[in-house]
């Protein structure tokens, strides 16, 4: 059952579809990730963070990264989500670069252990900022001069 729905929480990321979400999660879903800010909370704010990913990344595609852990009513699932910036955003012209970025989906059942309750995805944002370019990569002049804006300063390497 876990798998099921796990598979259909991951093609819902990126099926364009927002009524997908309701087949596998609680209407009273909680969900997480770095863009999120607090919680997300229902199946409709769900469908609505994720349009903005359709719209950004067309071609966004996801797939299993690693085997899925579970005890039953709580799994850790590894995935790998990947495409590219093409599409436009409020404030965030498209970068038309590809990025590919490593997940992990931790998820709670709900009580009947019938859908996912809820849900946080841990990745590493400054990663993939760096990928689609809006951010330097570590260790270069742009990231020395970023730290110098931000009140760090530069340090000698040794």
């Amino acid at each position: 059952m876990t798998d099921e729905l796990l598979d259909g929480f991951q093609a819902a990321l990126v099926g364009r579809d927002r009524s997908a979400f309701a087949a596998v999660c609680a209407l009273d879903v909680h969900y997480e990730d770095p863009l999120t800010g607090p919680a997300l909370h229902g199946c409709d704010a769900l469908g609505d963070h994720f349009a903005r990913l359709w719209v950004a990344v067309p071609d966004a595609r996801v797939e299993k990264a690693g085997e899925r852990l579970s005890d039953g009513r709580y799994v850790a699932a590894p995935i790998r989500l990947a495409g590219t910036h093409t599409g436009e955003l409020p404030s965030f012209p498209p970068t038309r670069k590809a990025f590919s970025v490593h997940a992990v989906l931790y998820c709670e059942l709900d009580p009947p252990r019938e859908r996912l309750w809820r849900v946080r995805a841990f990745f590493d944002l400054y990663d993939a900022s760096v990928q689609v370019g809006v951010l330097p990569a570590h260790g270069g002049m742009g990231e020395r001069a970023l730290m110098l804006l931000r009140g760090f300063g530069l340090r000698g390497r040794g």
